[in-house]
């Protein structure tokens, strides 16, 4: 049967700004995520934790804990050791983090022992009656104890299989340092004689991610396979990670994901999967753990980071040379730290042409909890210090701050100090967007009393995370609806949403008639990550080569019935068309003729790999260090109360070159919300600590914006500068929207009341004491 006019198709694809899937049911409440899952039967984990930032554990008494009703079992770190050894220790840069403590505690508030009980309230009161004696060691509160090698955290470095470039620190003894990248290029102490040269110490503090979901797993052993059902960003990671931990093949371990209730960064790795897979291994048991909210401060934090630079221009204005010394506090573990040393490192100059650079970055252990990925990768870090200090070189110069970073950014082919070429990366179309939205030269009224104006801008760049693989698997059913098999985890980002829309696009279809299902390992195929803004570039890249390949599936099945020529076939809405006769095949048909059956499906599968230089050894710099970047800016207006301290946003503009907006809305509200999250790490968010005890790890007293702190005007403006191998142009935006905020809040502070201030977050009280320092009348 043919027709002579083709099916009409909701315009859905590439571009269109298509409604959040699951939105309803997430504001409703009917979305289930992990925690959600009933519980009948299954023992809940609770466990003792650590007191002291550093000692040796000499005993441990569960007597009393082992004693309460209810109460299953009671496990500590030895216990766990004498079955599974070494294997115990895991993480994906460093083999160094167990599940439980042994025989030294590296934080206050690391896991000691486990209790498995009937119910929570059981296993936290068992929990509490657990007695821990210790003899202290010389415990490490910062950096800079850490750099004077008085005492070590880990006795010697253990590089994990996952990174094998790091495997020659293997037995390292001696030290705190996990890793130092180090990039060099050109002579900058010469090239900064005679110029104008600024050098200033720049701390941002460690925070915290504060997703609305807690973390969660809950695991149990079946048909004897260990299945999980977990909170993680990292499913493919987490299933290696504990096949290897409890020696089993990858075929005995199933790791199920729910859409996540936020993340930020704080479900990726090693969390509460291993101890959770570990005891339900061990114990033939449902077990469920669910971090307090307490808990939850105390799993990960976003790396507090020390950087001490310098910068300089010659006569004509033109950067001359930059130099970085970045020190990132790791905590007790190195987590990913080693490759947020490097990845932001590499950056920790801006985007800007510089003849002259020397960057030297280094990952240090110190007895904290350990810090690991946030939004950003580091590089908010970074950029907090390049983009204050080149803004006190302009202003040194006497020179506009926009137009002085203008004129030195780096543009459309230019090789980076890195030694990578620039593609696709608009740092100059980002600057003028957000220039231009706050009316940067327009005249200020700067404010009278009590109140001073000031506006300030900042430019970000960030590397998207390079090498990773994605794949991804399509079924087309015969009603012409699809279901698509990514493993990439849906976290607020949008991923369900935009990745149907390249189906959409490729297959001339309605995005609404493609299911995404949820990631599961048994099913669902292996992707790197799910983090560092990669999920739209590689992921979609995966599926729009999987839809490529269902389309030339399609015209060669329409093609037998056309008479085996594809030359005038073109697949539309529902059909395909027969351009030289005008009939339209209905794809419903020719899936049903292909198969002589209801009900049939067609399935294509595809792989989508990048690929890097290494950094040289010599001099840290590659031809390809990266697959594209990420290209940013903010402008800030804003009023500074001159009697409190308190700042007030009234406009703030941000601007991300996505490449290609797949979907504007969501790109837009990833730009706000990234936004609004750096005005928390400008203003609020620093997390405090007290001989390595956590002050403030609760909502009571962790400060975060409100409502009422939001900006007066929030702009987010998308830039698209097509990338040539992207998905229809496509980069990400995930991160983009947090890296250049704070330094331009600082900046505008600076241009309101003339003082420069190089620690955050900008409190009030450190306001006025920048004020009172510097003499500002009042």
């Amino acid at each position: 049967m043919t027709q002579t006019a083709p099916e009409t198709c909701v315009d859905s694809g590439v571009g269109a700004r298509r409604p959040r899937v699951g939105a309803a049911d997430k504001v409703r409440g009917r979305l289930r995520h992990v925690a959600d899952r009933p519980h009948g039967g299954c023992a809940h984990v609770a466990v003792h934790r650590s007191t002291r930032p550093h000692a040796r554990i000499t005993s441990i008494d569960v007597s009393a804990a082992a004693a309460v009703p209810g109460v299953e079992a009671v496990v500590t770190g030895a216990d766990l050791y004498k079955v599974l050894g070494d294997r115990m220790f895991t993480g994906p840069a460093f083999s160094d983090q167990p599940p439980l403590a042994v025989d030294r505690v590296r934080y206050v508030g690391e896991p000691v022992v486990a209790v498995l009980a009937r119910d929570v309230a059981t296993a936290r009161e068992a929990a509490e009656l657990v007695y821990v004696e210790y003899e202290d060691l010389e415990p490490i509160y910062d950096v800079a104890d850490a750099l004077a090698q008085r005492a070590f955290v880990h006795d010697a470095l253990r590089p994990s299989v996952v990174f094998g470039d790091l495997r020659h620190l293997a037995g390292k003894t001696q030290t705190n340092i996990a890793y130092e990248y180090n990039l060099k290029l050109g002579d900058p102490e010469r090239a900064a004689a005679g110029g104008t040269a600024v050098d200033l110490e720049f701390w941002a503090p460690p925070v915290h991610h504060v997703p609305i979901e807690l973390p969660a797993t809950i695991g149990w052993v079946e048909a004897g396979r260990l299945e999980l059902y977990s909170t993680t960003q990292t499913p493919s990671y987490v299933r290696q990670a504990v096949a290897d931990m409890l020696d089993l093949p990858l075929s005995h371990v199933r790791v199920r994901v729910a859409p996540l209730g936020g993340s930020f960064g704080s479900k990726m790795y090693d969390r509460l999967e291993p101890l959770v897979a570990a005891l339900a291994w061990l114990h033939g048991r449902e077990v469920r753990m669910v971090a307090s909210r307490e808990e939850a401060f105390l799993l990960t934090t976003r790396h507090g980071a020390g950087v001490i630079s310098s910068m300089s221009a010659d006569a004509e204005g033109n950067l001359t040379s930059a130099v970085a010394d970045v020190r990132y506090d790791t905590g007790a573990y190195a987590d990913i730290g080693p490759r947020i040393t490097a990845k932001s490192g590499m950056v920790a100059a801006g985007p800007y042409k510089i003849p002259n650079v020397a960057i030297r970055s280094r990952c240090i252990y110190t007895n904290k909890p350990s810090a690991g990925p946030f939004r950003g990768f580091g590089v908010p870090q970074v950029t907090w210090s390049h983009e204050s200090l080149i803004d006190e070189l302009a202003r040194a110069r006497g020179e506009d701050p926009a137009a002085f970073r203008r004129r030195n950014l780096l543009r459309e082919g230019d090789e980076s100090y890195l030694g990578t070429v620039m593609h696709s990366a608009d740092f100059v179309g980002c600057l003028d967007a957000v220039t231009e939205a706050i009316g940067w030269d327009t005249p200020l009224d700067r404010g009278s009393g009590r109140w001073r104006r000031g506006r300030g801008v900042a430019v970000g760049v960030k590397a998207v995370l390079t090498p990773t693989v994605a794949n991804a698997v399509l079924q087309l059913n015969q009603d012409l609806s699809a279901t698509l098999m990514i493993s990439t985890v849906d976290m607020g980002q949008g991923s369900d949403t935009i990745m149907p829309q390249i189906v959409a696009e490729v297959l001339s279809m309605d995005a609404e008639q493609i299911r995404v299902v949820a990631v599961d390992t048994d099913v669902t195929p292996y992707d790197t990550i799910t983090a560092g803004s990669r999920s739209t570039y590689h992921t979609g890249n995966a599926v729009r080569g999987v839809a490529e390949r269902m389309r030339e599936r399609l015209l060669d099945l329409a093609a037998k019935r056309a008479g085996g020529s594809r030359k005038d076939l073109k697949l539309t809405g529902g059909g395909v068309l027969n351009t030289a006769t005008g009939e339209v095949y209905r794809l419903s048909e020719i899936i049903h003729e292909h198969f002589g059956a209801r009900g049939a499906t067609l399935t294509e599968e595809f792989n989508f790999t990048t690929s890097w230089q290494p950094y040289d050894k010599e001099t840290g710099r590659s031809a390809k260090v990266t697959e594209h970047w990420f290209a940013a800016a903010a402008a800030v207006r804003l009023l500074v109360d001159r009697w409190t301290g308190r700042v007030r946003v009234e406009h703030l503009a941000v601007a991300g070159d996505v490449g290609r907006a797949i979907n504007p809305t969501l790109v837009e509200q990833q730009l706000a919300g990234g936004a609004i999250m750096g005005l928390g790490h400008a203003l609020f968010d620093e997390l405090v600590f007290d001989q390595g005890q956590m002050l403030n790890g609760t909502l009571l007293d962790y400060q975060l914006p409100s409502v009422k702190d939001m900006p007066a005007m929030l702009t987010p403006i998308i830039v698209e500068s097509p990338h040539a191998t992207g998905p229809f142009g496509a980069k990400g935006v995930g991160e983009t929207g947090v890296i250049p905020i704070a330094p331009a809040v600082a900046n505008a502070v600076r241009d309101a009341v003339g003082v420069r201030i190089t620690r955050l977050p900008l409190s009030p009280e450190r306001v006025l004491q920048a004020m009172d320092e510097a003499g500002v009348e009042k």
